[in-house]
Parts: C-alpha cells; sequence; structure tokens
C-alpha cells in the first residue's frame, strides 16, 4: 500500500478539519496505508521570498518548519491536504507552505497522488471551488502528481461541531479508505 502523509493546516483548537481528518487517517490505515500526520499548528513558517534559489540547490535558504515538512512530502507516495474554507479559499498557511515546497519542484518527489479535504461553515457545493482551483494550479507544476480527489464537508462551523455530525465522519472515513 502507499506511504500517505496527511497534512493539516488548521491553527484553530478543536478545529472541524482535525476532527475529520482523524476519520480520514482511520479509513487509510483500515485500507492498508502506512500514514504519518503532520499539523500547521505550532509551526513557523516563513513567507517565501521568490530568491529562487531552490530551483538550483534544491534547498530553501530560509531555516523553518517548512525545511522538513517538504522532505516528508517528497518522500510520501500520497499527499492529503486537510483545509478549512476562508472566504471561499484555503487557510492563508496551507498557501503559504504550498509557495514553500518550491524546492520540490526540480527534485525527483515520489508523490503521484493528491487529495484534499475542506470543511467550511457554508454548505453550497460551489464553496470550496477555489480552494480546489489553488491545489489544482500546484499540482499542475508537478507533472507526475495529479490531484486524485477532493471531499468537502460543508455546514460545520464551531469549534468541534464536526464531533456531532456522524454523516461528516462517516464520508470523511470512506474517502480515507479510497485513498491510493
Amino acid at each position: 500500500m502507499s506511504k500517505v502523509l496527511v497534512i493539516s493546516t488548521s491553527l484553530r483548537a478543536n478545529s472541524n478539519s482535525d476532527l475529520l481528518t482523524e476519520r480520514l487517517i482511520a479509513g487509510a490505515k483500515d485500507a492498508g496505508h502506512e500514514v504519518e500526520h503532520v499539523s500547521l499548528k505550532g509551526k513557523e513558517l516563513k513567507f517565501c521570498i521568490g530568491c529562487l534559489s531552490c530551483q538550483k540547490t534544491q534547498k530553501c535558504v530560509l531555516n523553518d518548519d517548512a525545511v522538513l515538512i517538504a522532505e516528508k512530502v517528497k518522500n510520501a507516495d500520497t499527499l492529503v491536504f486537510a483545509t478549512p474554507i476562508y472566504y471561499y479559499e484555503m487557510s492563508g498557511q496551507m498557501k503559504t507552505l504550498l509557495d514553500r515546497l518550491n524546492p520540490l519542484y526540480p527534485s525527483d518527489y515520489r508523490f503521484r497522488r493528491v487529495y484534499m479535504l475542506t470543511t467550511a461553515a457554508e454548505d453550497e457545493a460551489f464553496v470550496p471551488e477555489k480552494a480546489v482551483s489553488g491545489l489544482q494550479g500546484w499540482v499542475d507544476c508537478f507533472e507526475k502528481a495529479s490531484l486524485a480527489g477532493t471531499l468537502f464537508c460543508g455546514g460545520i462551523s464551531a469549534p468541534g461541531e464536526a464531533s456531532g455530525k456522524k454523516d461528516k465522519q462517516d464520508e470523511a472515513y470512506e474517502f480515507g479508505k479510497t485513498l491510493e
């Protein structure tokens, strides 16, 4: 089975996306995958300064937690990004991390499949479209990889509310079981 790296990007305590990520991970493990979970909570992520040194060295000139996360991303078969939707987009810390993964572009990265789990207070089908589009733009830069699937769990807002939404928990678990 695959080596799956799940990256939770919410910084909120008792985050709904984190609660659903736990169910996704349970599904992925039950499907036989080896799963590693990284949360951006408590991590230092500096903004990319656009120097492009990493395109020659495959290393970032900035020294923070993004360097270690990039190494984990590089060596995973499958990536899963979990993010709350803020103003119809991925979280700012997720976008910052994607920018900081630029050293992987010229590298011999291992990942081939990328998935996304999104949560939001709104429940209309269009809500995650811009976040998915943003991740698709990142994936498009890695020609050996593809955006393999997304799951949107809308209609949950208050911290911890997902713990009372069995249907959303079941969706996340089943989504985890479908990871390749």
